[in-house]
């Protein structure tokens, strides 16, 4: 499912296997208000459907630039730069304020429950960052971790 819209995305987010409807309708709102791309890669524990939107009262989602993939092998073939792909995950030592984001990077999260697969992390570790955290929880929410890590490449590449 196509619905990429010609903008000139700040980030393009990747979101594998998303669980939760309403995280991903966070993200995308996010993603709206940021000028970013949307990628969801399937399996996907729930369809988004036109009902499904309006039902949720999501108007602003025909607004968002979003495309579904079959598979992460189909999403990772159709990027271009690979050296751009960031994974954000908290099971890694570098920072999301180590890395250098640039204009149209793209910025992949893992499902609500499990996070990326770990082997993807360790042949990708140059590219891996989490998002700090000094208090006693295990990770944040999807949605807030999305948005976090936006707002901080936001902040880098308008400076």
């Amino acid at each position: 499912m196509d619905h990429l819209k010609p903008i000139d995305p700040l980030f393009r987010i990747v979101i594998v296997e998303p669980e939760i409807p309403q995280n991903t309708g966070n993200i995308g709102r996010t993603c709206v208000g940021a000028t970013c791309e949307l990628h969801l890669i399937k399996p996907m524990s729930f369809e988004i459907t036109d009902t499904q939107v309006k039902r949720a009262g999501l108007d602003y989602w025909p607004h968002l630039s979003w495309k579904i993939h079959e598979s992460f092998n189909d999403w990772y073939n159709s990027v271009e730069d690979k050296s751009r792909i960031f994974y954000i995950e908290n099971k890694v030592e570098q920072t999301i304020y180590d890395a250098k984001f640039q204009k149209g990077d793209w910025l992949v999260f893992g499902k609500e429950t499990k996070g990326l697969d770990p082997d993807l992390l360790m042949a990708n570790l140059d590219r891996a960052y989490m998002i700090p955290q000094t208090g006693p929880v295990r990770s944040l929410n999807l949605a807030t971790a999305v948005a976090i890590t936006i707002y901080e490449g936001f902040r880098q590449v308008n400076l």
